[in-house]
């Protein structure tokens, strides 16, 4: 193939292949034990898998209505009133999506548009901040405090200007497994009050949540649902995420908004599946019993390492735990798990990757989406780290 002569100027000329990707190239090619990305090593449901073939097999292989199927989106509709006490018509309020990243990408390309500011929290997961770029606009990162990753409110009232015109939270968050409070809501609620700010929430995590806490969705303050995206995965969920199935939910005037994109940069997605979960949501308890079971994960985890020197809080929610590295190498995070990925044969995550700045606290990510198998054997080489 000839080279090729025609210049490019590149919409994002800093962008390199994810970290995500980049760990678990290095993890196969290691055959490390994986718990950098963030997906699980266990079965899918046989019901849901049963489900999907059985719609296959009944002929729903074509294109979907483009905002997805009515009777999934009653299901999702169903879903956030049950939990969250708000309703979102499933006709003009919910869309079916690729999965949350391309639901994330939709809203900010259909909203975000050249100088606008979009306020986003550090670490972050890594689409944020490319996509709004992408779309001309300009990202205001904001650190969380650390060691517990939590909100400068003060920091973001002084942050936003008339340029604002999105915030993006994330919680249960990721990668710090953080969750926002009652309170942290009630503040956004009120710094967004009488402005034109729109608020994407990402909540793909919303189900695990642990030690009691509840959730606190976007959909539980009205003054926050009105001009605000719900953004959920079931992959994620469902611990399907080769599917990318995900939605988004968000008032009518937004939606109309959302599908104009939608519709242009996927249209409509997997049939099959969205006829397997539309039946598979009618029980509730394929949702409402995964915080019990991911809480009894992370338990595992960290009570097989609690002897190790690593330092540690349990994560609040996500499938993701941190762990501090700092009094064993003062190495950095993307040095260091790469050196054990090859030496030590297990894979984890560099929060660095998840800041503008690669701001380095000395702590990786590591997933317990796992089967304790692989849990208690990523355990016994932490455990061996001196």
């Amino acid at each position: 193939m000839p080279n090729y002569q025609t210049a490019i100027s590149s919409k994002l000329p800093n962008a390199s292949t994810s970290i995500f990707a980049v760990m678990s190239k290095l993890a196969h090619e290691e055959k490390a034990i994986n718990l950098s990305q963030g997906y699980p090593d266990f079965p899918s449901s046989p019901e849901l898998i049963d489900l999907v073939s059985q719609a296959m097999k009944e002929g729903f292989n074509q294109y979907a209505p483009m905002p997805g199927i009515f009777s999934l989106r009653e299901a999702i509709s169903d879903k956030i009133k049950t939990l969250y006490g708000t309703h979102y018509h499933p006709e003009s309020e919910i869309t079916v999506t690729a999965g949350a990243t391309h639901a994330i990408y939709t809203i900010i390309t259909a909203l975000v548009q050249k100088n606008d500011e979009v306020i986003i929290f550090a670490p972050a997961y890594d689409c944020y901040d490319p996509t709004v770029r992408l779309n001309g606009g300009k990202t205001i990162e904001l650190e969380l405090k650390a060691p517990d990753f939590s909100v400068d409110w003060e920091e973001v009232k002084t942050s936003i200007s008339e340029k604002t015109r999105m915030i993006i939270i994330n919680t249960p968050h990721n990668p710090s497994g953080t969750v926002l409070s009652r309170q942290d809501m009630l503040k956004l609620e009120e710094l967004v009050k009488n402005t034109n700010i729109i608020i994407l929430s990402d909540e793909v995590y919303e189900h695990l949540i642990y030690d009691g806490l509840e959730h606190q969705s976007i959909a539980r303050f009205p003054g926050l649902a009105e001009r605000s995206f719900l953004v959920a995965s079931f992959g994620k969920t469902f611990h399907n995420t080769g599917w990318k199935m995900g939605y988004c939910a968000g008032p009518k005037a937004l939606m109309e908004e959302f599908r104009k994109v939608h519709q242009f940069n996927v249209f409509s997605v997997n049939h099959p599946v969205q006829k397997a979960l539309a039946t598979y949501l009618e029980d509730k308890a394929h949702y409402l019993s995964l915080p019990k079971f991911f809480q009894a994960k992370r338990d595992l985890f960290l009570d097989a390492i609690k002897d190790s020197k690593f330092r540690f809080k349990p994560s609040l929610g996500t499938y993701f735990q941190l762990l501090d590295f700092s009094q064993i190498s003062q190495e950095s995070d993307l040095e260091l798990a790469k050196k054990w990925t090859k030496e030590r044969k297990l894979a984890s995550i560099p929060v660095s990757a998840f800041y503008n700045k690669r701001t380095d606290h000395k702590v990786l990510r590591f997933c317990f989406a796992k089967s304790d198998e692989t849990i208690l054997k990523g355990a016994e080489i932490l455990n061996s780290i001196e």
